[in-house]
């Protein structure tokens, strides 16, 4: 199929980085919203962009967009969709969604409306009145945003930041697709050398050396399209395949993770080689009043927040501290985010640039130091 048109959400702030992995993926027709870019491919792009993209969330098919006001307009703007391009007689399709200002608000009536004029065209389709749906899932997946009504079809599964890794994490861990987002804004290369001094589960760690080393992040779990029949498994092997081949193994990239904790030094390591990326990090426990940053080195970090992890008091001396084992330059750039407004004041000095992110749902800033 040469004519999907795909959308991948991302984290607030992150637009322009995801669009750059869309386009090197093949993508076209780009057009970039807040917190999502929609694009056009084919079943080969559809494949690639679940394997390669770092700082997504996930990779969906856009089957419609229209107005309704009425649960009538609703029903007929679902049922003349050619769904079965994409749902077979046996297959599950299962509905969920939101409403935001919007007079069709009531989200339960809503699914129970896409559900029927879903099995009504389907029924036309295949001739029968009872589906089993006990062949491969196909998660429906609505908005409903002031009366604007969009239909995906969800080709991930599991969000993309579940890259098979991290089975466990510690109590406040970056997601891997903010994380990848930073790295990305950071500019690291294969000859890299990054360093946490609050390593945590090593997602900062693990995410530069995949993006150093050319790792596609999905490589390593499976997607829920490639259960689905309408996609010939040659697609998601060719894929794969060329996944592998563009893996650069003689890269000189380093990390070096530190930690109070030895349970996540501990944690960071067994990640890492969950990962694959085991030779390439150092990690060892380390209070971060004895951290040296090292030379020519790209420095990422995600303390605690006080909410979660520490007092707030707490937090802004572990702020203050860090600010006196950290000198960044141009040599020397660090990339630190925080949700605390005046991390700056504390930590002892100014960054360069800011750039507002969420991690999850706390808004939090950038604070990059580079010059």
């Amino acid at each position: 199929m040469n004519d999907l048109r795909l959308c991948i959400p991302c984290h607030f702030g992150l637009e322009k980085v995801l669009k750059y992995e869309i386009e090197k993926i093949g993508g076209k027709d780009l057009v970039t919203t807040d917190g999502k870019i929609t694009f056009s491919g084919d079943w080969s792009v559809l494949a690639k962009a679940n394997l390669w993209v770092a700082t997504g969330e996930r990779v969906l098919i856009e089957l419609t967009s229209f107005t309704a006001k009425s649960f009538e307009e609703l029903f007929q703007g679902v049922n003349k969709l050619p769904l079965e391009d994409f749902i077979g007689k046996y297959d599950a399709f299962p509905v969920k969604g939101y409403s935001l200002d919007s007079q069709l608000h009531s989200v339960p009536d809503c699914q129970k409306i896409i559900k029927k004029a879903c099995v009504k065209r389907l029924e036309s389709v295949y001739g029968i009145s009872y589906f089993e749906e006990t062949g491969a899932k196909h998660q429906l997946q609505f908005s409903l945003l002031k009366d604007k009504f969009t239909l995906y079809l969800d080709t991930t599964g599991q969000g993309l930041h579940k890259r098979g890794y991290r089975r466990n994490s510690n109590a406040a861990p970056i997601k891997e697709t903010l994380a990848a987002g930073i790295i990305d804004l950071a500019r690291v290369r294969a000859d890299s050398l990054v360093c946490d001094p609050m390593c945590g589960s090593g997602t900062f760690l693990i995410e530069s050396a995949f993006k150093a080393l050319k790792v596609a992040p999905g490589l390593r779990r499976n997607f829920a399209a490639q259960l689905w029949e309408q996609i010939p498994e040659k697609v998601w092997q060719e894929a794969r395949s060329e996944a592998m081949d563009m893996i650069d193994r003689q890269g000189s990239f380093k990390a070096l993770g530190f930690d109070i904790d030895d349970m996540a030094v501990e944690l960071t390591r067994n990640n890492a080689k969950k990962a694959g990326v085991g030779s390439k990090l150092t990690v060892e426990e380390q209070d971060i009043t004895k951290f040296v940053q090292p030379e020519k080195c790209i420095t990422f970090c995600n303390p605690p927040y006080g909410e979660r992890l520490l007092e707030i008091r707490d937090a802004e001396e572990l702020y203050k501290k860090l600010g006196d084992r950290l000198q960044p330059s141009r040599e020397r750039p660090c990339y630190i985010i925080s949700p605390h407004e005046e991390f700056e004041k504390f930590f002892g000095k100014k960054a360069d640039k800011k750039r507002k992110l969420y991690n999850g749902m706390i808004k939090c800033d950038l604070y990059m130091y580079f010059k």
